[in-house]
């Protein structure tokens, strides 16, 4: 059997997690969600979540994947007792990254696109309604959406085709290091803008009385829901990481420094956000459209402000970039461990299907736009496949595998869990794990159901 690729640096390891787990929805959802809910207190409550429910998670897909030595398509099979049927989750870790891909790229190649627009000055001079114009322009325009998608793709392919050290890991370390260094110098000018104040205040002072203007239990699920989603557990992503390294450092610590950067990347965004927006009296919860059309305003009015939105869309371009390298090297593993293909087979056949697989959601926006599977958009069905279905189901699945006897089993879990040096996974949470974590997922998907459809 060929020898498995192993990365070359436990630093490598977490930029390379972290890129996966860091995302937009730490760029684009954390903001808008949190100036919803009323700043600092719905932060508090989301940090809490994410202890609690998402990092057990990620160093469980962690343990698989090293224990496995092998790609979530074959790792359930390779641990699974004999005779069981946990192995045909693998198909649900393969379908999961395929479908997040077929609306990711697109959403990438929007990031990648405002970068390019903000460097040309296509902004300058617009008001409210002209900008907002211009984002409906480019979703009523295929062609421009499908070059920018192309792009994507051709990006992430390129770098996984290098091979795992001198593409994967070598790309993503730079690119983590460019967005680190990029939100820093963001995050310094937001705050040293005149009027910034009241943005800090708004973010940083925790006020119960906003927290609860919407609802506190929607508030609460809120939180509950961007823990949940914002690392994407479940669908085998992250635990193809964990095949790639040796057994030197225990796998809790690991995963606690990458939750730390997710959550750093989160928090900074907010800190560029929320100074800006109410220092030009922009208001800083209006939902998703927040990094497109509330934005473009704020940087109008910013002096030097087309290169700060530049930055800014170029820092969310890499945020989006890290997430499809780690899902296409994902991708490329199952075809390399179900069928044996070698990388540049897998990397060819993928560059042509991905692209392919991600048309339905670009001619959902504008050509295909009638179109509605069970009410929703292309896009939106495909989000919801991912998001309010396999993350939750995956996660649960993950979760039950390594705490039951019927599956992986507690005991070798830990084992793997806790080999190396760093920290330890606490055992007395077993009963919470056991029985305590499955019915918040389970909330969390039933909710899901609830807000599409019910609401």
């Amino acid at each position: 059997m060929k020898e498995r690729e192993k990365l070359s640096s436990r630093l490598g390891f977490i930029l390379i997690s972290a890129g996966c787990a860091i995302g937009l929805g730490n760029v684009w959802r954390f903001p808008y969600i949190t100036g919803k809910y009323g700043g600092a207190a719905f932060v508090l409550i989301y940090v809490l979540f994410l202890v609690i429910l998402a990092l057990p998670i990620i160093v469980m897909e962690f343990a698989v994947g090293r224990a496995s030595r092998t790609s979530a398509a074959l790792s359930f099979k390779v641990l699974e007792p004999k005779g069981s049927k946990w192995h045909l989750y693998g198909f649900g870790c393969v379908a999961g990254n395929y479908l997040l891909m077929m609306f990711y790229t697109t959403i990438c190649g929007w990031m990648m696109s405002y970068c390019v627009k903000m460097a040309r000055g296509v902004f300058t001079g617009l008001d409210t309604q002209q900008v907002s114009a211009e984002f409906g322009k480019m979703l009523a325009n295929p062609y421009e959406l499908t070059f920018w998608m192309l792009m994507t793709v051709a990006i992430g392919f390129l770098v996984v085709a290098k091979g795992l050290n001198k593409g994967v890991e070598k790309v993503s370390k730079v690119m983590m290091t460019c967005l680190l260094a990029l939100i820093v110098v963001l995050a310094i000018r937001s705050v040293t803008l005149p009027n910034s104040g009241e943005g800090l205040k708004f973010y940083l002072t925790p006020d119960i009385k906003k927290l609860t203007e919407n609802g506190l239990f929607e508030a609460i699920y809120a939180a509950l829901g961007q823990a949940f989603f914002t690392l994407s557990v479940g669908i085998g992503a992250l635990s193809i990481f964990g095949s790639y390294i040796e057994k030197e450092r225990s796998l809790t610590g690991e995963a606690v420094c990458i939750m730390c950067l997710d959550t750093f990347v989160a928090f900074m965004s907010g800190l560029i956000i929320f100074p800006s927006c109410f220092a030009f009296g922009v208001s800083p919860n209006e939902g998703a459209g927040l990094a497109f059309l509330t934005l473009p305003n704020v940087f109008n009015q910013m002096k030097g402000g087309r290169l700060w939105g530049a930055l800014f869309f170029l820092f969310m371009s890499f945020a989006a970039l890290t997430t499809i390298i780690a899902v296409f090297e994902n991708i490329i593993s199952y075809g390399m461990d179900l069928w044996g293909f070698t990388r540049k087979k897998a990397t060819i056949i993928n560059a042509v299907l991905i692209p392919l697989l991600s048309m339905p959601c670009i001619l959902g926006m504008n050509v295909w736009s009638d179109f509605k599977i069970a009410g929703l958009s292309i896009d939106g069905f495909e989000d919801f496949l991912v998001s309010d279905n396999l993350l939750p189901i995956g996660s649960l699945i993950f979760l039950m595998f390594c705490v039951t006897r019927y599956g992986w089993g507690w005991d070798n879990f830990i084992k793997e869990a806790d080999t190396g040096d760093g920290l330890k996974f606490p055992k007395m949470v077993r009963g919470y794990l056991t029985y305590g974590l499955p019915l918040i997922i389970l909330f969390v998907f039933v909710m899901g159901y609830k807000a599409k459809f019910f609401s």
